[in-house]
């Protein structure tokens, strides 16, 4: 090859060709969305950017996030779990049930964890070890974790929680920064590290790609599927520990409708109903964008019933979108013949 031939040649920029797909992401999309809205709000409302306003919008999403995270994993491993507002019920209802009996909050802590990590346990023995559909699982553990929980409380509420254990649904980590939106923020950094940058990560995205195909790759799929149902147990129970103790109180209707909301979550920020494909990035932000939502409809004097509409509304378009957008380019592939 001659050095005029060489000189004429062009070689891709990496660097170019990384920018591009950084704006072609669904992430940066979901930025841009989430910058849009922000505005959005500001023009809405004189209150929204109040720093203690703001604060407290963090609220509307951080703990339901923290299960976000979990559920994205077990999605993209191409299951579901329906039953994580369940396990919140039953585990708020066990350490109000502890209270009762004069626990601390370390007490409060461990028994929290424990019940929701054998709920997980319990979902993923039926899952991985007896290879029934989770949907199914889930959908009669959520009627069964929540019926547990108000054989135990019936009508009644639980209270008299310790005064420390306030600390972790109501405490302030500097100023304005909540504890709870400093957890959000370390917990989606251990599962980005987690689904991103480890073996185990990789063997979630090769089971929802392809499980029998992971199973004579050598991946143990049961053994990861159980250990993903008893990490979203645990990250219930984290939640449960938050929201019960911003609110003070126990009742077995807590977290009522919640599922629907992180399923939400989970499929706006990019994973795919179907598994096998997702970004705890995309997630994290897919929070953010919700909670500012909700937040901002909530100044606007917006009713409940309105939000729980607009929340239906958005997983219907967004497990659609994609679908749709795969049908108009392989249609617009016959008819051009490329």
């Amino acid at each position: 090859m001659s050095n005029e031939q060489i000189k004429g040649s062009s070689i891709p920029d990496r660097r170019n060709g990384s920018i591009a797909r950084i704006i072609a992401s669904w992430e940066f999309l979901l930025l841009g969305v989430a910058i849009l809205i922000f505005f959005l709000n500001v023009q809405a409302s004189p209150y929204f950017l109040d720093p203690w306003n703001l604060s407290d919008a963090t609220f509307n999403f951080t703990e339901k996030a923290m299960i976000a995270f979990a559920m994205a994993m077990v999605i993209i491993a191409g299951e579901i779990d329906l039953s994580v507002a369940s396990i919140i019920a039953l585990v708020s209802t066990c350490m109000g049930f502890a209270v009762q009996l004069g626990a601390d909050t370390t007490t409060l802590i461990i028994v929290a964890l424990v019940v929701g990590a054998l709920c997980g346990a319990f979902n993923g023995f039926l899952v991985a070890g007896l290879g029934l559909p989770s949907i199914v699982v889930t959908i009669g553990t959520l009627s069964l974790f929540r019926g547990i929980a108000y054989i135990i409380l019936g009508d009644k509420a639980y209270s008299g929680y310790p005064t420390d254990f306030a600390y972790f649904g109501q405490g302030y980590v500097w100023w304005v920064i909540t504890f709870e939106m400093v957890l959000f923020v370390v917990l989606a950094i251990m599962f980005y590290v987690l689904l991103h940058r480890t073996s185990f990560g990789r063997s979630v995205y090769a089971i929802g790609n392809n499980p029998t195909a992971a199973l004579f790759s050598g991946i143990r799929v049961p053994r990861v599927k159980f250990i993903l149902f008893v990490l979203t147990g645990v990250l219930s129970a984290i939640a449960a520990i938050c929201l019960t103790s911003r609110l003070g109180s126990t009742r077995p209707s807590i977290a009522v409708g919640w599922e629907l909301e992180i399923v939400t979550m989970v499929v706006l920020g990019g994973v795919s109903i179907l598994g096998g494909s997702g970004k705890i990035l995309g997630v994290a932000i897919a929070a953010v964008v919700m909670g500012m939502v909700t937040f901002g409809l909530g100044l606007l004097n917006v009713p409940g019933i309105v939000m729980s509409i607009f929340v239906g509304l958005l997983l219907i378009g967004v497990i659609a979108l994609p679908i749709l957008l795969r049908r108009f380019r392989a249609r617009l592939v016959t008819s051009t013949g490329r």
